[in-house]
């Protein structure tokens, strides 16, 4: 929503003031130059990137649009399916532990954590260090640099999206360039008409670089922004499990080890310890009064 809010907002002052200083809406109606803009950008992107970067681009535009960013749910799901694995650890026999993360869709305890069990990439994250754990030969730190590796290379992955959205954002302004100076070319073969049609013309070429300076700085850059922003908070709920399962493997119980997970999630965003305690009570049921 944030989104259309501004763009309307931006619109909106650009044309207003456009219009204050007498200008003519008509003169920058311009579909050719629009065409040519768009269409330099969107081929130069598809020759860019491969097949799967491309259809992740999408997915990342529908996410940014939506602001699908962890909710409370989100994180207490985790901290949750967390704190039973943990317990479980400590309680329970290999064998047990093994059928929860080797079946995860099948395990009563993933189940109990819906918006963890959506996630497969994340599922597949945890049921790995559990696994690790549980054949105890690997120490903490051993975990903690593999744990570093993978979720950089997650992040890597994931704002792909970001990095060619952006890449094409700021090629726009020299491809306005380019349909500015077709413009002009197309206005020096009439130099023999009259002043008002060669001006018309001319204007008409400036209108191009003037598009593309819009859409790499109103329009694409925002949402480049907003891609980056919201695949950061996704890939928080991977440093929320590092940090809780290596202070367990440190010697933390259960619900200390829950605190380092907690404490990296953003202050304002952040489960109280009173929800994430009911939580623990209630798997699947509580804290839900922000996320409603």
């Amino acid at each position: 929503m944030n989104m259309v809010i501004g763009f309307v907002v931006t619109l909106g002052c650009i044309l207003g003031g456009f219009m204050a200083m007498g200008g003519h809406l008509e003169v920058l109606n311009q579909p050719f130059e629009l065409m040519i803009i768009g269409g330099a950008g969107v081929g130069g992107f598809i020759m860019a990137n491969p097949v799967k970067t491309i259809k992740d681009t999408l997915k990342a535009l529908g996410e940014a649009f939506k602001n699908k960013v962890p909710k409370e749910r989100d994180y207490l799901d985790t901290l949750s399916i967390l704190y039973s694995l943990m317990r479980d650890l400590r309680t329970k026999s290999r064998n047990e532990i093994e059928s929860h993360i080797d079946n995860p869709e099948e395990s009563e305890l993933f189940q109990s954590a819906p918006t963890v069990l959506k996630n497969k990439e994340l599922t597949s994250f945890i049921c790995d260090y559990v696994r690790l754990i549980i054949i105890g030969n690997a120490r903490p730190h051993e975990i903690e640099a593999l744990m570093d590796e993978e979720i950089e290379t997650i992040s890597t992955d994931s704002l792909k999206a970001y990095n060619a959205v952006s890449t094409m954002g700021d090629a726009f302004p020299a491809i306005g360039i380019i349909a500015a100076v077709l413009g002009v070319i197309k206005a020096m073969a009439a130099i023999n008409e009259s002043p008002a049609i060669l001006g018309g013309l001319i204007g008409a070429a400036l209108v191009g670089t003037m598009l593309g300076i819009f859409l790499s700085y109103c329009l694409i850059g925002p949402i480049a922004t907003n891609i980056k922003i919201v695949r950061t908070k996704q890939n928080r709920l991977y440093t929320i499990v590092k940090q809780t399962l290596l202070a367990y493997m440190n010697g933390s119980v259960p619900q200390v080890a829950l605190e380092h997970g907690r404490k990296t999630i953003s202050s304002y965003e952040r489960p109280s310890i009173d929800a994430v305690e009911q939580e623990m009570m209630n798997p699947g049921g509580g804290g839900d009064a922000k996320a409603a």
